[in-house]
């Protein structure tokens, strides 16, 4: 039996100077002028779950890479590996932070919710030292033991190259480089890491070294083969997502390339090469203070501003897939890697929270869910973002007003929010429609 689903949108309008003022935050405008933010969840403009500053490189243990698995090129595959369309059923996934933090707890509300995956972003930077030949791997082998003790699927997306191979933490200079990388990260987790997400929203300047132009999409790409290649040398069952555009129409070298121009770029590259090299195409879309349902022009919201593009709607992942499509990438499904409603915030570019309660936020997560369930059957899964950051701010001292935090479905003393609630009794409810 074969059930349907869901989408949405982000944006980014122009407030350069705050636009880069945070890690890579947004700034912003007031809600009545649209509001400036990297990404209109908030998903787009925060490194998802960034390990503290002494993170697992500050660890080091003296792991080599195994076998030398990041030595050897592998050819292509003859047929690309897409996940067939239409699954039997839309599963469901939830965007954690799992570094330095109680991990059993966190996978035990992740069971309890019944959420079937979880999203872990990792610092390439944080584990390889290219320079001295350390490799840091103990945060990441208990965060990989944690989501398969509570029989969990893994996405891991990775993001930051190391200084050694690029100055500015972004895109590798070689992508050969980061290719090695994977090897040696599938090698070590094959059966326990289960998909790889290459890279987060790189049509972000921030995201991708400081400046992003059309001709970047390129590099872009040929990284994404590299990698593809070698993980299904050692993981034929390893799912390669290709990165989620961050959904935002500003076209500016310092800040963004349109989310549109990318995927165009990323589909038409060497007249479209790219099909043989991802099984899932990932998609972040937002919502700013929008209900789901909501789309602009047709059926705009009534919230107060951040209303006047699509990006800035649930909705918007309808448009991604149109551009599939025309660009003969139907084969794919969607994952919606990142989704998700601010509540109150204090964070510049994110004032549309500030309209949302916590019982509108339920109603808005609980709504795309049964969007993407009833209407979209090219969508396989949805990672909810997020569970836990408003826990780990407070773990750390830090402001648990930061819009991160605001998008959780978790209280800073872990109790549960509404939306924690809502969706579980949902994901119970599909499932067992599902007959699962």
């Amino acid at each position: 039996m074969k059930w349907h689903r869901q989408h949405t949108g982000l944006l980014l309008l122009l407030a350069m100077t705050l636009a880069l003022a945070a890690c890579s935050g947004g700034g912003g405008a007031t809600p009545a002028t649209g509001g400036q933010a990297t990404s209109a969840t908030g998903i787009a403009a925060q490194p998802t779950s960034v390990p503290p500053t002494s993170g697992a490189a500050a660890q080091p243990t003296s792991v080599p890479p195994t076998s030398g698995a990041a030595a050897q090129p592998t050819p292509a595959p003859a047929e690309p590996t897409a996940r067939p369309i239409n699954p039997d059923y839309l599963e469901f996934g939830v965007v954690s932070h799992l570094y330095y933090t109680d991990r059993a707890r966190v996978m035990q509300l992740t069971q309890n919710a019944g959420f079937d995956w979880v999203r872990q972003q990792i610092y390439w930077r944080d584990i390889e030292d290219p320079e001295n030949g350390i490799w840091a791997w103990d945060e990441i082998d208990q965060i990989v033991e944690a989501v398969n003790a509570y029989d969990r699927k893994l996405l891991v997306n990775v993001v930051r190259s190391p200084t050694f191979y690029s100055a500015t933490n972004g895109l590798p200079d070689d992508p050969n480089s980061f290719a090695n990388f994977m090897a040696v990260l599938t090698e070590r987790y094959k059966g326990r890491i289960h998909a790889y997400e290459i890279w987060n929203e790189p049509n972000l300047a921030h995201e991708t070294g400081g400046t992003i132009r059309p001709a970047d999409v390129g590099r872009y790409v040929e990284m994404l083969k590299l990698a593809y290649q070698r993980i299904k040398a050692i993981d034929p069952a390893a799912l390669v997502l290709a990165a989620a555009s961050s959904s935002t129409g500003v076209t500016n070298e310092s800040i963004a390339l349109s989310d549109e121009d990318f995927y165009r770029a990323m589909y038409t590259y060497n007249d479209g090469e790219v099909r043989n090299y991802f099984d899932v195409q990932a998609v972040h879309p937002g919502g700013s203070a929008n209900p789901p349902d909501t789309m602009w022009p047709d059926n705009p919201s009534t919230a107060q501003g951040w209303t006047d593009h699509p990006t800035f709607y649930f909705r918007h992942v309808e448009n991604v897939r149109r551009w599939m499509e025309q660009y003969g990438m139907a084969d794919k499904e969607i994952w919606i890697t990142e989704y998700g409603w601010a509540t109150a915030n204090n964070t510049p570019g994110y004032e549309f929270g500030n309209q949302v309660s916590f019982e509108q936020q339920a109603e808005y997560i609980t709504g795309a869910i049964r969007r993407a369930y009833e209407l979209y059957p090219w969508v396989g899964n949805m990672f909810l973002w997020n569970m836990n950051f408003a826990v780990t701010k407070a773990e750390n001292g830090l402001d648990t007003m930061h819009e991160q935090a605001s998008f959780g479905i978790l209280n800073p003393d872990w109790s549960p929010r509404p939306s924690y609630l809502a969706v579980q009794q949902l994901i119970a409810e599909l499932k067992q429609k599902q007959g699962r």
